[in-house]
C-alpha cells in the first residue's frame, strides 16, 4: 500500500486539528502555512473531511475547521478510507467496497491463489490503521 498524497495531507491536517481540538478553529491558510500543504489541494480534502462529518467550519473573523468528533474517536484507517478509498490491495478482499473480479480467470473458481495472500495483507493494513487514533497520531500515546 502507497499512501496518497491526498491522505497524507489530510493526515497532517488532523494533525493539526487535533492539537487544538475543543479549543479554537483553524483556517485552511494556517493549516496550509503550518503543514506546508498547497491550499487548494488542502480544502478539497477538508471539504471530503467535512462531507464524512468529521469536522464543521465555521465563517468569519473567528472562523475555520474544527473537529466535531473526539480525536480518541477517529482511526487513521478511517480517514484513509475516507480519502483514499477501500485500503485492501485488490477489490475482491475488501471489506468495504467488496467487488466481484470480471476479467480474472480465478473468479468462477472455488479457490483464487492471490484471495489469501491479499486477504492477509488487507487485514494486517487494517488492523494497525484501524486502532491507531489520531489521539494516539498527535500526541505519540502508542509506541511502534
Amino acid at each position: 500500500m502507497k499512501l496518497s498524497k491526498k491522505s497524507e495531507y489530510g493526515l497532517r491536517a488532523l494533525l493539526e486539528l487535533t492539537q487544538l481540538y475543543g479549543k479554537e478553529t483553524l483556517q485552511r491558510q494556517q493549516i496550509a502555512t503550518r503543514q506546508q500543504i498547497p491550499v487548494e489541494f488542502l480544502e478539497q480534502i477538508l471539504l471530503a473531511l467535512k462531507r464524512a462529518g468529521l469536522l464543521a467550519s465555521r465563517r468569519g473573523i473567528k472562523g475555520g475547521y474544527a473537529l466535531i468528533k473526539s480525536p480518541n474517536d477517529i482511526t487513521l484507517g478511517q480517514v484513509i478510507r475516507i480519502l483514499d478509498g477501500p485500503l485492501a490491495p485488490i477489490a475482491c478482499v475488501s471489506k468495504t467496497a467488496y467487488q466481484k473480479c470480471r476479467d480474472c480467470p480465478y473468479a468462477s473458481k472455488p479457490r483464487c491463489p492471490l484471495q489469501a495472500a491479499m486477504g492477509e495483507v488487507r487485514n494486517a493494513i487494517a488492523n494497525i490503521l484501524d486502532h491507531y487514533t489520531l489521539s494516539d497520531f498527535a500526541f505519540g500515546h502508542r509506541e511502534g
